[in-house]
């Protein structure tokens, strides 16, 4: 029996649809210009979200930053305006969409448009699977993953009528890679991070470039603020140390530079810091041997996993401003950076580890 001759054309397709997309990725793109333009950051009131807000405010930005923290806000509004930015600061929950949607609507009324959208807000909760719960995981996907989609979602036509804009997207190296003590969060990630993929393909057409960020641990001093479950005083010192140490932790204002420039850019994505860049490149071409090495590192590295999903506890909580001498040199440029961007310790935890107003964008 002679075997049917396969068409050659759809082969000739996809080998000119992989030649185009080449091109287009190759060619230099040139810069958009952000004077003038409305910036939304959400998540805008510490850390990497302040810093985002004062770079694009450098840049020449219009400002409306979100949070849920009345305080911080009125903390961050004055650290910009100081700086000659304007900016409208707004108490939203982003993972309640109805909040997102005022949110919205009142920076449209306010400005006109919206330009520039900077998702950003996030939690990060650390622990062993042991201690997570289920409404552990439905806290991670409602502020990491629905607190990106509905702040998408709301402000897109506006953007669409417009006929252009930036969309920036801040996932995470945990969206490339799963990490142990961290698979609330990591999942959440993951989804954000196809949500970003999957509108970038789709909102070209529109003139919105969508940009994915994805950091690498950053000096923000956001472990005072992360909840820590399980051992959470060894959880928070292996994180504190994580995300403090030079080598191993990005400087948070060059971070938001090389994000801002991104965004200028149109870029697809961009991966901060070179340990980042390097799992994310492992992970991709032998994912079985970082598999295998994170085993080892749950194993011999982290602390024991302990079953208890009730009892939490803030960074500040667990090991704080304190600690031994040695941990504190040790955290000396995580201290420095959260006393520089805002990151003031958040309200403690109840006996059952789960705060009744979580404050969100705790990056």
């Amino acid at each position: 029996m002679i075997a049917k001759r396969q068409p050659w054309w759809p082969w000739a397709g996809v080998s000119l649809a992989l030649a185009a997309g080449l091109a287009t990725a190759l060619r230099p793109r040139p810069e958009w210009s952000l004077g003038g333009q409305v910036a939304v950051v959400t998540g805008g009131s510490r850390g990497l979200g302040l810093l985002l807000a004062r770079e694009l405010g450098r840049e020449g930005c219009q400002l409306a930053i979100c949070a849920r923290d009345d305080d911080e806000l009125a903390r961050a509004r004055g650290d910009l305006e100081a700086r000659g930015i304007t900016v409208h600061a707004v108490r939203c929950d982003v993972a309640d969409r109805r909040d997102v949607e005022r949110f919205a609507a009142e920076v449209v009324r306010r400005f006109g448009g919206i330009d520039v959208l900077v998702n950003n807000a996030g939690i990060i909760k650390v622990g062993p699977a042991r201690s997570m719960t289920v409404e552990d995981y439905e806290e991670a996907l409602r502020v990491n993953f629905w607190g990106m989609v509905y702040p998408t979602l709301a402000m897109l036509p506006v953007m669409q009528a417009q006929g252009g804009a930036r969309i920036v997207n801040i996932t995470s190296i945990g969206a490339k890679v799963s990490l142990p003590h961290l698979l609330p969060y990591t999942c959440a990630k993951f989804a954000a991070l196809a949500f970003s993929q999957g509108l970038r393909a789709e909102l070209a057409a529109d003139g919105i470039q969508v940009v994915t960020v994805v950091p690498g641990l950053m000096r923000t001093g956001s472990y005072l603020n992360a909840v820590f479950k399980g051992d959470a005083r060894a959880e928070s010192v292996w994180f504190a140390l994580g995300a403090t140490l030079p080598g191993i932790s990005m400087d948070a204002e060059r971070a938001a530079r090389q994000i801002v420039h991104a965004a200028k850019r149109g870029d697809a994505e961009v991966i901060l810091s070179v340990p980042a860049r390097l799992l994310a490149r492992v992970q991709a071409i032998f994912p079985g041997f970082t598999t295998e090495a994170l085993r080892l590192v749950n194993e011999l590295v982290l602390p024991t996993a302990r079953g208890d999903t009730e009892n939490a506890a803030r960074g500040h909580e667990a090991i704080g401003r304190g600690g031994s001498s040695m941990l504190r040199t040790l955290t000396r440029l995580g201290r420095s950076a959260a006393d520089r961007f805002g990151q003031h310790p958040g309200p403690r935890l109840p006996a059952n580890g789960r705060p009744q107003a979580p404050r969100r964008a705790a990056r």
